[in-house]
């Protein structure tokens, strides 16, 4: 089970598809939101998004899969995982940690909010990331429950055989920062660097793929 990125899709995960549907059944699904999936009626919660995940794998009838995930995936795979069930989990480029705010990020947070009260259209246009403007209203919703909710409780619940394998030159979700913290709370797991950055599944996939085969292959 592979389970894609923020404003990403089944599609990032190309190369990886293609070498596990030698050895494995392969099941790569688009969150609701996403690719190819339908659009989000309402904002999901990462809690919205890990009862999708439940009842998609129950509906595709796959029993304890292991789970491969990149950045928001990995939000969703820590919830989903904790409650029990899975397989093998990979997490590369894992997101989840809310980090505290520096002050220049809280003056820039009250700015907005002042100017939203006066001109909410300027206000969208120039406050928040490249990522976050590019959202639909619901998206934006979506994205404020998904990005402001800390999980590192969910990932100390996690059994499962992990690896957490990370690109030394991620900058999205450093790995010294959100690696090195997984790792210290999944009991068992190990932590691996290889080249490339947030994306390094695709920017080296004979690296990454080699590493995660050893992974789910071992006894």
């Amino acid at each position: 089970m592979l389970l894609h990125g923020y404003l990403s899709s089944k599609e990032s995960f190309y190369y990886q598809i293609k070498f596990l549907s030698r050895k494995f059944k392969v099941t790569a699904p688009d969150f609701l939101g996403f690719g190819k999936s339908s659009p989000l009626d309402i904002p999901y919660s990462v809690g919205d998004y890990a009862d999708w995940l439940d009842s998609f794998i129950k509906k595709s009838r796959l029993k304890n899969p292991h789970i491969l995930a990149h950045s928001f995936g990995a939000r969703v795979a820590f919830k989903y995982l904790a409650g029990g069930g899975g397989n093998k989990l990979i997490i590369t480029g894992g997101a989840g940690l809310v980090k505290p705010r520096s002050p220049q990020y809280m003056r820039r947070v009250k700015a907005y909010r002042r100017v939203k009260k006066l001109f909410p259209r300027f206000a969208e246009r120039h406050y928040g990331s490249a990522e976050y403007r590019t959202l639909t209203p619901i998206m934006k919703q979506s994205y404020k429950l998904i990005v402001n909710e800390d999980l590192r409780e969910y990932a100390s619940r996690i059994k499962n055989d992990t690896l957490l394998l990370y690109g030394r030159n991620d900058a999205v979700t450093p790995p010294d920062e959100e690696g090195a913290t997984f790792n210290g709370l999944i009991v068992g797991s190990r932590f691996q660097l290889m080249d490339g950055g947030h994306f390094c599944f695709s920017e080296h996939p004979d690296e990454f793929n080699e590493k995660i085969y050893k992974f789910l292959t071992e006894e």
